[in-house]
């Protein structure tokens, strides 16, 4: 783009050419064509002519130019690498300073991101994607945000239930929402406003039941069948009772049937462990009798 641009003096020309192309003055190559002349009493002036040359830049380029401008008030001294698409452009950041750069969770680089996403876009309404990366962080944390959504597909799908994911923006989002998408039963779904929107996984089946153990397993048998109770005899009487060798109680409760006078043996209980330990102290004269503490006191 090119235009010649005339005033009194070469600065002001300058000037307009800057206001014409709204653009700083420093990227703008000029070309003096003619000097201005005072003349004489008025008589004999000219203006100053000038031919400005200006390139526009690409919106990409505008957004490499906003990151170099950033990361030099940062005291960063990285080189850039830029590769434009039609509607996105890729921004390497590349040098041994990273994680100021990328900051906590790439919280830093996001916000450097949207930045220049901003600057690109300014005055045009078609809206123009810009990437920022740093010596291949977006990669390390796409690989990390696949195997997080597999390991919490899988746990949501035997829980039956389904898990809230941490704040992430939307770049990250739509990573966990892809990797979701290709695991069958469960489903994905973001919640909540910026820039607190979060991922929900959740299964679409029920959850899985535990059965018993099965007696191949070589733990428990696994029980099968009705289960029945049977209710208590109502008389005790008719409870049968299993004699033991040294007595027949068959023969005994015939002979009290019949009148017969059986003693009955008389049981033992078992002593506590107090009776057991106690011993009877012996009796000792000599606290009741003469010259004993009881004829001392005077009563």
């Amino acid at each position: 783009m090119k235009q010649e641009f005339t005033a009194k003096t070469i600065e002001d020309a300058k000037t307009s050419a800057a206001a014409a192309f709204e653009v700083p003055v420093t990227e703008i190559v000029f070309t003096v064509l003619e000097e201005p002349k005072k003349g004489l009493l008025g008589i004999g002036s000219k203006d100053a002519k000038i031919l400005a040359e200006y390139t526009p830049k690409t919106k990409g380029q505008i957004a490499a130019a906003y990151v170099k401008t950033i990361l030099s008030k940062m005291g960063i001294d990285n080189e850039l690498e830029l590769r434009e698409e039609k509607e996105n452009a890729f921004i390497d950041v590349i040098g041994e300073v990273s994680g100021t750069v990328i900051g906590r969770r790439g919280e830093t680089l996001d916000a450097i991101q949207y930045l220049a996403s901003m600057s690109a876009n300014r005055g045009t309404r078609d809206y123009f994607r810009v990437t920022l990366n740093c010596n291949g962080y977006r990669e390390k944390r796409e690989e990390i945000l696949k195997s997080l959504a597999t390991r919490l597909s899988h746990t949501v799908i035997k829980s039956g239930g389904s898990t809230t994911l941490e704040p992430m923006n939307p770049y990250e989002r739509r990573i966990i929402h892809a990797t979701v998408s290709e695991i069958s039963g469960v489903t994905s779904k973001s919640i909540g406003d910026e820039p607190f929107r979060r991922v929900v996984i959740s299964s679409t089946g029920s959850p899985k039941r535990r059965t018993s153990p099965d007696k191949t397993d070589g733990q428990f048998p696994r029980v099968t069948g009705p289960k029945t109770f049977s209710r208590p005899p109502k008389n005790l009487s008719d409870v049968p009772v299993s004699p033991r060798p040294d007595r027949n109680f068959d023969r005994d409760r015939d002979r009290r049937k019949q009148g017969d006078d059986i003693p009955l043996k008389q049981i033992e209980m078992p002593k506590s462990s107090f009776e057991r330990d106690y011993k009877k102290p012996k009796t000792d004269d000599s606290v009741l009798g003469a010259g004993s503490l009881y004829d001392r006191l005077d009563i």
